[in-house]
Protein backbone atom coordinates (compact mmCIF):
# COMPACT_ATOMS: atom_id res chain seq x y z
CA UNK A 1 0.00 0.00 0.00
CA UNK A 2 1.64 3.44 -1.15
CA UNK A 3 2.06 6.50 1.05
CA UNK A 4 -1.26 7.96 -0.63
CA UNK A 5 -3.42 5.00 -0.06
CA UNK A 6 -2.08 5.02 3.68
CA UNK A 7 -3.00 8.59 4.09
CA UNK A 8 -6.90 8.05 2.50
CA UNK A 9 -7.09 5.12 4.85
CA UNK A 10 -6.47 7.55 7.71
CA UNK A 11 -8.45 10.45 7.16
CA UNK A 12 -10.60 12.28 10.31
CA UNK A 13 -13.96 10.51 10.21
CA UNK A 14 -15.35 13.67 11.46
CA UNK A 15 -13.85 15.61 8.56
CA UNK A 16 -15.31 12.84 6.29
CA UNK A 17 -18.81 13.51 7.90
CA UNK A 18 -18.80 17.34 7.62
CA UNK A 19 -18.05 16.78 3.93
CA UNK A 20 -20.88 14.17 3.46
CA UNK A 21 -23.04 16.86 5.25
CA UNK A 22 -21.19 19.77 3.72
CA UNK A 23 -22.59 17.17 0.37
CA UNK A 24 -26.11 16.93 1.51
CA UNK A 25 -26.28 20.90 1.70
CA UNK A 26 -24.89 21.67 -1.50
CA UNK A 27 -27.48 19.18 -3.18
CA UNK A 28 -30.49 20.83 -0.96
CA UNK A 29 -29.48 23.71 -2.82
CA UNK A 30 -29.27 22.50 -5.87
CA UNK A 31 -25.51 23.85 -7.03
CA UNK A 32 -23.69 22.45 -9.90
CA UNK A 33 -26.53 21.77 -12.22
CA UNK A 34 -25.29 19.50 -15.06
CA UNK A 35 -28.19 20.28 -17.00
CA UNK A 36 -27.97 21.27 -20.65
CA UNK A 37 -29.01 25.27 -21.45
CA UNK A 38 -29.26 26.70 -24.74
CA UNK A 39 -27.82 29.25 -26.37
CA UNK A 40 -30.03 32.25 -27.58
CA UNK A 41 -29.37 34.45 -30.81
CA UNK A 42 -27.35 37.21 -29.55
CA UNK A 43 -29.88 39.79 -31.32
CA UNK A 44 -33.45 39.38 -29.55
CA UNK A 45 -33.61 41.22 -26.92
CA UNK A 46 -36.38 42.37 -23.93
CA UNK A 47 -37.84 45.68 -22.96
CA UNK A 48 -37.26 47.36 -19.73
CA UNK A 49 -40.64 46.09 -17.99
CA UNK A 50 -40.23 42.70 -19.69
CA UNK A 51 -36.81 42.66 -18.27
CA UNK A 52 -37.66 43.97 -14.76
CA UNK A 53 -40.17 41.26 -14.67
CA UNK A 54 -38.10 38.35 -15.27
CA UNK A 55 -35.24 39.34 -12.54
CA UNK A 56 -37.91 40.27 -9.78
CA UNK A 57 -36.34 43.94 -10.13
CA UNK A 58 -37.91 47.62 -10.08
CA UNK A 59 -37.52 49.81 -13.11
CA UNK A 60 -35.63 51.73 -11.02
CA UNK A 61 -32.89 49.40 -9.91
CA UNK A 62 -32.91 48.61 -14.01
CA UNK A 63 -32.14 51.87 -14.82
CA UNK A 64 -29.56 52.97 -12.13
CA UNK A 65 -27.75 49.73 -13.00
CA UNK A 66 -27.69 50.66 -16.56
CA UNK A 67 -26.36 54.79 -15.70
CA UNK A 68 -24.05 53.08 -13.67
CA UNK A 69 -22.38 50.23 -16.11
CA UNK A 70 -23.46 47.33 -13.75
CA UNK A 71 -25.53 45.66 -16.10
CA UNK A 72 -26.02 47.43 -19.53
CA UNK A 73 -28.50 46.21 -22.17
CA UNK A 74 -25.97 44.27 -24.99
CA UNK A 75 -28.75 44.27 -27.68
CA UNK A 76 -29.46 47.75 -28.12
CA UNK A 77 -28.77 50.50 -25.72
CA UNK A 78 -30.74 53.94 -25.30
CA UNK A 79 -30.16 56.10 -28.00
CA UNK A 80 -31.73 59.37 -27.91
CA UNK A 81 -35.13 60.37 -26.92
CA UNK A 82 -37.96 57.37 -27.69
CA UNK A 83 -35.63 54.39 -28.07
CA UNK A 84 -35.96 51.33 -26.03
CA UNK A 85 -33.43 49.49 -24.55
CA UNK A 86 -33.08 46.01 -25.64
CA UNK A 87 -31.61 43.40 -22.76
CA UNK A 88 -30.21 40.15 -23.92
CA UNK A 89 -31.22 37.11 -22.16
CA UNK A 90 -27.51 36.90 -20.87
CA UNK A 91 -27.83 40.38 -19.28
CA UNK A 92 -31.18 39.15 -17.65
CA UNK A 93 -29.47 36.47 -15.91
CA UNK A 94 -27.01 38.56 -14.71
CA UNK A 95 -29.82 40.80 -13.23
CA UNK A 96 -31.34 38.00 -11.47
CA UNK A 97 -28.01 36.52 -10.16
CA UNK A 98 -27.61 40.24 -8.83
CA UNK A 99 -31.15 40.29 -7.22
CA UNK A 100 -30.19 37.15 -5.43
CA UNK A 101 -27.09 38.27 -3.95
CA UNK A 102 -28.72 41.85 -3.06
CA UNK A 103 -31.12 40.01 -0.67
CA UNK A 104 -28.38 37.40 1.15
CA UNK A 105 -26.92 40.90 1.34
CA UNK A 106 -24.18 41.53 -0.18
CA UNK A 107 -22.93 44.85 -0.83
CA UNK A 108 -23.34 46.53 -4.35
CA UNK A 109 -19.62 46.85 -4.60
CA UNK A 110 -19.05 43.08 -3.96
CA UNK A 111 -22.22 42.31 -6.33
CA UNK A 112 -19.91 44.57 -8.59
CA UNK A 113 -16.79 42.95 -8.60
CA UNK A 114 -18.71 39.16 -8.96
CA UNK A 115 -20.54 40.29 -12.23
CA UNK A 116 -17.26 41.36 -13.53
CA UNK A 117 -16.22 37.59 -13.26
CA UNK A 118 -19.43 36.66 -15.11
CA UNK A 119 -18.27 38.64 -17.82
CA UNK A 120 -15.61 37.23 -18.40
CA UNK A 121 -16.83 33.47 -18.37
CA UNK A 122 -18.42 32.02 -21.86
CA UNK A 123 -21.69 31.10 -22.09
CA UNK A 124 -20.90 27.54 -21.77
CA UNK A 125 -18.92 28.19 -18.61
CA UNK A 126 -21.30 30.35 -17.02
CA UNK A 127 -24.24 27.88 -16.92
CA UNK A 128 -21.63 25.77 -14.61
CA UNK A 129 -21.18 28.44 -12.49
CA UNK A 130 -22.38 28.55 -8.86
CA UNK A 131 -21.51 31.64 -6.80
CA UNK A 132 -21.60 31.32 -2.94
CA UNK A 133 -21.95 34.34 -0.43
CA UNK A 134 -21.55 34.18 3.24
CA UNK A 135 -23.52 37.99 3.21
CA UNK A 136 -20.00 39.96 2.46
CA UNK A 137 -17.82 38.10 -0.18
CA UNK A 138 -18.91 36.00 -3.33
CA UNK A 139 -17.05 33.31 -4.42
CA UNK A 140 -16.92 31.84 -7.63
CA UNK A 141 -17.18 28.07 -7.66
CA UNK A 142 -16.78 25.40 -10.85
CA UNK A 143 -16.14 21.67 -9.05
CA UNK A 144 -18.36 20.50 -6.57
CA UNK A 145 -15.47 20.19 -4.00
CA UNK A 146 -15.21 23.94 -4.23
CA UNK A 147 -18.73 24.15 -2.78
CA UNK A 148 -18.28 21.28 -0.55
CA UNK A 149 -15.53 23.14 1.17
CA UNK A 150 -16.53 26.50 1.40
CA UNK A 151 -20.38 25.02 2.88
CA UNK A 152 -18.09 23.45 5.03
CA UNK A 153 -16.17 25.83 6.77
CA UNK A 154 -19.19 27.85 7.26
CA UNK A 155 -17.89 30.58 4.74
CA UNK A 156 -20.71 30.10 1.90
CA UNK A 157 -24.17 29.81 3.79
CA UNK A 158 -25.46 30.42 0.73
CA UNK A 159 -25.69 29.21 -3.13
CA UNK A 160 -26.31 30.23 -6.70
CA UNK A 161 -26.48 27.91 -9.48
CA UNK A 162 -26.34 29.96 -12.46
CA UNK A 163 -27.47 27.15 -14.62
CA UNK A 164 -30.83 26.89 -12.47
CA UNK A 165 -31.43 30.82 -12.45
CA UNK A 166 -30.94 30.18 -16.01
CA UNK A 167 -33.82 27.95 -16.23
CA UNK A 168 -36.13 30.00 -14.37
CA UNK A 169 -35.47 33.35 -16.41
CA UNK A 170 -36.01 30.85 -19.38
CA UNK A 171 -39.25 29.54 -18.31
CA UNK A 172 -39.97 33.11 -16.86
CA UNK A 173 -39.47 35.12 -20.41
CA UNK A 174 -41.08 31.92 -22.31
CA UNK A 175 -44.07 33.85 -23.59
CA UNK A 176 -43.49 37.19 -22.94
CA UNK A 177 -42.44 39.42 -26.10
CA UNK A 178 -38.81 40.21 -26.95
CA UNK A 179 -38.08 41.58 -30.49
CA UNK A 180 -35.12 41.58 -32.77
CA UNK A 181 -33.42 44.40 -33.64
CA UNK A 182 -34.66 45.25 -36.75
CA UNK A 183 -38.11 45.68 -35.03
CA UNK A 184 -39.73 42.22 -35.54
CA UNK A 185 -41.78 40.65 -32.60
CA UNK A 186 -40.60 37.31 -31.44
CA UNK A 187 -41.26 35.10 -28.44
CA UNK A 188 -38.70 32.89 -26.61
CA UNK A 189 -40.37 29.94 -27.55
CA UNK A 190 -40.55 30.89 -31.28
CA UNK A 191 -37.07 31.27 -30.95
CA UNK A 192 -36.29 27.87 -29.34
CA UNK A 193 -38.20 26.00 -31.36
CA UNK A 194 -36.20 28.10 -34.19
CA UNK A 195 -32.83 27.34 -33.26
CA UNK A 196 -33.67 23.71 -32.35
CA UNK A 197 -34.51 23.09 -35.92
CA UNK A 198 -31.35 24.89 -37.18
CA UNK A 199 -29.73 21.96 -34.80
CA UNK A 200 -31.35 19.15 -36.31
CA UNK A 201 -30.92 20.15 -39.74
CA UNK A 202 -27.15 20.56 -38.99
CA UNK A 203 -27.50 17.30 -37.18
CA UNK A 204 -28.82 15.51 -40.42
CA UNK A 205 -27.31 17.49 -43.11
Amino acid sequence: MSGTDEGRESVDPTHASARVEAADEAGRQGLLFGDDVRSLPADVGFRGPVACSAAGITYRQLDYWARTGLVQPTVRGAAGSGSQRLYGFRDILVLKVIKRLLDTGVSLQNIRTAVEHLRDSGVDDLAQVTLMSDGASVYECRSKDEVIDLVQGGQGVFGIAVGRVWREVEGSLAELPSERLDGTPTTLATEGDELAARRAARATG
